[in-house]
């Protein structure tokens, strides 16, 4: 009788879970704050994808944001008291495993010529300057004409490219992974007779100002048998590619999540790495040079038959030891450009999440009707937000300028309208300090880009991942590279 009991109570749980997952499956496809059901035809066809993640884009690692303490960990040897140690949290985000290869810049270069046929000079302004190879006082010519064509350096980090062509990069990116997505989605064909405007740009497809060649429309959700183009809504387009803040740079540097135990760094790390030794220390590979870096005054990769890193200049981009997110060269062979503007102070004054210093704000410019206005000559509605390195009208965005917030910029305080025609001829915001020749100069301005990681011909200090510098955002030279990154939308763990 009891064991008959038991069965009853069993089958009365199951049925009452069941009933309860049931009305919570009914529930979910309900708004909570209407009472009317999502994805139906016959309650107004209000369309919601349900449980969407977001995917990893090609090439990036999930790098899961947190606290730690950004800035200084060595002896400011340099005396620049620009970094000092303060506290902020990092939102979890995507980064390139590796920085961006020759080939990879190649394949950019390609698409650049055989789809502005008009417009050559895009691609001419985006080839990398091989000419900073050239050293007044070294025989390094034979790299100006082969580090970036020859194919035994298809795997090396692309040089000689500004921060303005790496940002350039990103976008292209951005719009070429978001193709091959409704590639494959069967949404659009494959065109490779795209010329001129006539591309795919992320921004203009969502816009409507992009058709391309139609392989099949969406169905809508509300299953009532209509169709439509893909929006930013299904959660099937990526973000935008884009070149990492500084805070992002530094924090994916560290990897701190591999010496944590329960909220605890029980080491602050001084490289991407445990220890304060710049060899391995595990068995296997004692001894032998975690980065490509210089180790002493001349000594570029050690003696013939036992090479300490194996790297006269650069090095393939997977060459040494990942670090604990899985990143690898974080510190040596190239340096990497970060997206902030450098400011020596900027610890004074940042946010505490997501620090950044460069902000300018874009909205899309509408007619009356709230159309978005047409794409530009080279088919973009994404303008940049530096001078255009190309010939489009880049008409599209209004823009707020918050680079200088707190620098003393009066315009960059002022709510939109109250600058004048009068103050805007007395104070500009493209610059920082004065540039007169008769007043005191400074080299940091607007167009001073932060850079960081330590290269195949620095010392190891600059090996630091909190270590800092800065150059002009539309030089480059033959120790300076990049990779991209990417916001991670919804759960901070992933999957």
């Amino acid at each position: 009788m009891c064991r008959y009991k038991s069965l009853i109570f069993v089958l009365i749980s199951v049925l009452l879970l069941s009933s309860c997952s049931l009305f919570k499956g009914k529930e979910a496809n309900v708004s909570p704050t209407t009472g009317w059901r999502y994805n139906d035809p016959d309650m107004g066809g209000f369309e919601v994808a349900m449980g969407v993640e977001q995917k990893t884009g090609p090439g990036l690692v999930l790098i899961e944001g947190g606290v730690f303490r950004m800035g200084q960990v060595e002896q400011d040897v340099m005396f620049d008291w620009n970094n000092a140690p303060r506290t902020v949290t990092v939102s979890s985000f995507y980064m390139d495993e590796t920085e961006v290869r020759n080939v990879d810049y190649r394949e950019y270069l390609y698409w650049l010529k055989r789809v502005y046929k008009s417009y050559p000079e895009v691609h001419r302004r985006a080839l990398p300057d091989t000419l900073v190879w050239r050293s007044p006082m070294g025989f390094n010519d034979p790299y100006v004409q082969y580090y970036f064509r020859h194919p035994a350096y298809n795997n090396y980090p692309v040089v000689g490219v500004s921060w303005v062509q790496a940002s350039d990069y990103c976008l292209w990116r951005t719009d070429r992974v978001n193709e091959s997505i409704l590639i494959a989605e069967g949404e659009l064909k494959p065109d490779p007779n795209q010329a001129d405007e006539n591309n795919f740009n992320t921004e203009a497809y969502l816009a409507g100002q992009y058709e391309g060649v139609v392989g099949k429309l969406r169905p809508s959700l509300s299953g009532d048998k209509t169709e439509r183009r893909t929006t930013f809504e299904d959660g099937i387009l990526l973000p935008r590619y884009r070149l990492p803040t500084e805070a992002e740079w530094e924090f994916a540097a560290y990897g701190l999540k591999g010496n944590t135990f329960q909220e605890r760094i029980y080491e602050r790390r001084i490289y991407p790495w445990d220890g304060h030794n710049v060899r391995n220390s595990s068995k296997k590979h004692m001894g032998e040079m975690m980065a490509n870096f210089v180790r002493g005054r001349g000594d570029m990769m050690g003696v013939a038959g036992s090479l300490n890193d194996a790297g006269s200049i650069t090095v393939d981009v997977k060459s040494y030891w990942p670090n604990d997110y899985g990143l690898y060269c974080m510190a040596g062979n190239v340096n990497e450009w970060v997206q902030d503007v450098y400011r020596p102070l900027t610890f004074y004054d940042i946010d505490e999440f997501n620090p950044f210093r460069g902000n300018v704000y874009t909205d899309l410019r509408r007619d009356a009707n709230g159309q978005v206005l047409q794409k530009d000559r080279l088919g973009r509605l994404l303008v940049d937000t530096v001078k255009p390195q190309d010939v489009a009208d880049r008409y599209n965005y209004r823009k707020g300028d918050y680079r200088n917030y707190r620098d003393g910029d009066k315009k960059s305080s002022l709510d939109p309208g109250e600058w004048t025609a009068e103050e805007d001829a007395l104070e500009s915001s493209t610059r920082m300090y004065s540039q007169k020749p008769d007043d005191f100069t400074s080299l940091i301005n607007d167009n001073a880009r932060v850079y960081k990681g330590g290269s195949w011909k620095d010392r190891a200090y600059w090996l630091s991942p909190s270590t800092r510098r800065f150059l002009d955002q539309n030089a480059s030279r033959d120790d300076l590279g990049f990779r991209c990154a990417m916001i991670r939308v919804g759960s901070p763990s992933g999957l």
